[in-house]
């Protein structure tokens, strides 16, 4: 499974197919079931995956933007509720082993979903920036409509898996992923709840979040041990991320 890095501004863009980053639930086809990212099945109702290529797909499980809890709740479900799954695509976005370089991947992956003739079984649109004017320019545009960010796959590169600098993404900020180890008190509307989530890095680098908690969260937060998506803006000189936000609990599936 190919893994993103992140955009630094030092490469040409228009060696890119650039692409809006879905925030979705990462799944693979394998020709047969559908797994999510930790190699479990996705518990989906069977008319879903019917009509399937009994060939290998990489994509996100979707249902729109700002939706993320509401997909969570839906694929997780060990009993599928039909008029739920009738709101989720499969956003495809690579072929796993396929060869040819990625833009005769772009192509091919046009062409399954057509000849599939599935409604919800759905390539990632794909476009090509001149420059990185252009490229700041559809960010702007997903990130006005409520979009995330983008990514960024090379061209010219063939299948790979693992962390690559083939993929990058781009976004406005960063996320990351920290264990909860301790709830600190809160004060002044907060007094009686949790102010804030003393958090530990996988480097053992510890932080605060308090941003970004809902007053459920604060009444009954995540539990020590839970590891949890925060945002950030970027990090300290000493490594701590500034301006944390908590995001959601990481399901792993």
């Amino acid at each position: 499974m190919l893994l993103a890095e992140v955009y630094a501004g030092n490469v040409d863009p228009s060696q890119y197919w650039v692409s809006e980053k879905f925030d979705g639930v990462r799944a693979q086809w394998d020709g047969r079931a559908l797994r999510f990212r930790g190699g479990g099945l996705v518990p989906a109702p069977a008319w879903f995956t019917a009509n399937f290529p009994a060939l290998p797909l990489d994509g996100e499980l979707w249902i729109a933007r700002g939706r993320f809890d509401a997909l969570s709740g839906t694929v997780r479900k060990i009993e599928p509720v039909d008029a739920e799954w009738r709101q989720v695509r499969y956003l495809i976005f690579e072929l796993p082993g396929a060869a040819g370089d990625f833009s005769e991947r772009v192509q091919q992956m046009r062409a399954i979903v057509a000849r599939a003739g599935v409604p919800w079984l759905e390539a990632v649109g794909q476009a090509r920036v001149a420059d990185k004017a252009e490229l700041m320019q559809r960010l702007d545009a997903v990130l006005r409509a409520g979009g995330e960010g983008l990514m960024l796959h090379r061209a010219d590169a063939p299948y790979r898996t693992g962390r690559s600098d083939v993929l990058l993404k781009l976004k406005p900020w960063q996320d990351a992923e920290a264990v909860v180890v301790g709830h600190l008190p809160g004060s002044g509307k907060y007094r009686g709840m949790t102010g804030a989530l003393q958090m530990e890095t996988p480097d053992g680098k510890r932080f605060r979040i308090g941003s970004g908690l809902s007053d459920a969260l604060r009444r009954q937060p995540p539990p020590i041990g839970t590891r949890i998506t925060y945002r950030y803006q970027q990090l300290t000189k000493n490594g701590v991320p500034r301006f944390p936000r908590y995001l959601r609990v990481r399901e792993d599936f």
